[in-house]
């Protein structure tokens, strides 16, 4: 066995185990070690290496074993050609966006993302680097086609929507932007794979905040962008080497390590997500829920024909002021409120109506504000018991 062996026409759980994996060829050891090192050995005659070069380690910002080993793993698992891995989930975003970005371009960006992406599109980018954005309901196609100009050069979505769990037609998408000259650059936090992989439905770059589901445990932060090969080359020369986002040794061994469980994890989480939802919907002190797996969801076909699972994330609010809303989650015992998504923990948190994306949200969003709900392992008798607890101690 060895990182360069072939696991494409494997299973998913397979792929998770195996795919980036080498036995070390110093210890024997079965699982890739962390190599903790800056530097690695040059070869007698140097003369003809690239210094700037990715594709084997020489200098940790350009490559190290344990960021090659997960680049591996996760180029299987999306189906992709290649991969990047760096420092965190927005230094992923920012750099497809450096990268493929230049001054006088145009954008298409859904106007309900990751608040980073927000101030990027509104803020930074268009001041700094004269690049314009037009934010547009993406779940909308008409929207979509009628936001795009000639000097559009990408279109940039969350496959569901952080924090109001939209759900976008990728394919959709893609198909109209590709008709137009534009990349299609997919969010895919909520949605990793197995569930969904968006480069088999026409996009051309998909991201992942590594520290939410791959890596899965709460305990290392990490980005990824995952595509063809042409079009990773150049963010792992220009975002990695050249501006150093890169990711630590560790941090890549222990994303590397959470990622054999993925789909195994994603299983449970989704499973015990679709009866949690149903438990609040079911509850009349609860105000709304937003769940795509639920029929009153505006996208739930949608998301039932396009992904595998609804996802582990539910907003919802219970009917009240936000006093309310916090003595609710501070109630709660088993459930954490805390950032942050994707882990083996429950998390909770209450987001309030302030703030410049609020006016993008659905009207029960912008009155309440809501309570961004990540499911995590425990057993889902006993978190449904914790927010049962919780609802009757501040009723």
């Amino acid at each position: 066995m060895s990182a360069n062996d072939d696991w494409t026409g494997f299973l998913d759980s397979t792929q998770a185990v195996h795919a980036g994996n080498a036995i070390d060829k110093g210890s024997g050891a079965i699982r890739t070690p962390i190599i903790m090192a800056n530097s690695y050995a040059l070869p007698d005659d140097p003369s003809t290496m690239s210094w700037s070069g990715t594709d084997e380690p020489l200098y940790t910002r350009n490559s190290g074993a344990n960021q090659i080993a997960l680049q591996k793993k996760l180029a299987t698992l999306e189906r992709g050609d290649d991969a990047v891995v760096l420092g965190s989930g927005v230094a992923a975003l920012h750099a497809v966006f450096f990268t493929h970005l230049r001054s006088g371009d145009h954008v298409v960006v859904s106007d309900v993302s990751y608040e980073a992406i927000y101030r990027l599109f509104a803020e930074l980018l268009p001041q700094k680097y004269g690049i314009e954005a037009t934010f547009v309901d993406t779940s909308d196609l008409a929207a979509v086609r009628t936001a795009i100009r000639p000097e559009t050069k990408l279109v940039h979505i969350e496959a569901i929507a952080n924090p109001t769990t939209k759900v976008t037609d990728v394919a959709g998408v893609a198909a109209i932007a590709h008709e137009a000259g534009a990349l299609v650059s997919v969010d895919s936090t909520f949605t990793p794979p197995p569930s969904f992989r968006p480069l088999e439905h026409g996009a051309d770059l998909v991201v992942h905040s590594l520290t939410k589901y791959i890596n899965g445990h709460g305990d290392a932060m990490g980005g990824a962008v995952i595509g063809r090969r042409e079009l990773i080359t150049p963010i792992k020369h220009e975002a990695m080497v050249d501006v150093g986002g890169v990711i630590s040794p560790f941090n890549a061994w222990l994303i590397t390590r959470g990622s054999v469980t993925l789909p195994l994890r994603l299983r449970q989480t989704f499973a015990t997500a679709e009866r949690v939802a149903t438990f609040l919907a079911a509850d009349p002190r609860v105000a709304f829920v937003a769940y795509p797996g639920l029929a009153d969801h505006p996208q739930h076909e949608l998301a039932r024909a396009q992904f595998d699972g609804f996802g582990g994330m539910i907003a919802f609010a219970l009917d009240g002021d936000p006093d309310l809303q916090n003595r609710f989650v501070a109630a709660l015992r088993v459930v954490t409120s805390a950032v942050s998504l994707g882990h083996d923990e429950s998390l909770i948190v209450h987001v309030g109506t302030s703030g410049p994306r609020v006016a993008f949200y659905p009207p029960e969003f912008q009155r309440l504000g809501h309570l961004r709900f990540s499911i995590g392992l425990e057993d889902a008798d006993d978190i449904i018991a914790d927010l049962a607890q919780a609802l009757d101690a501040v009723s």
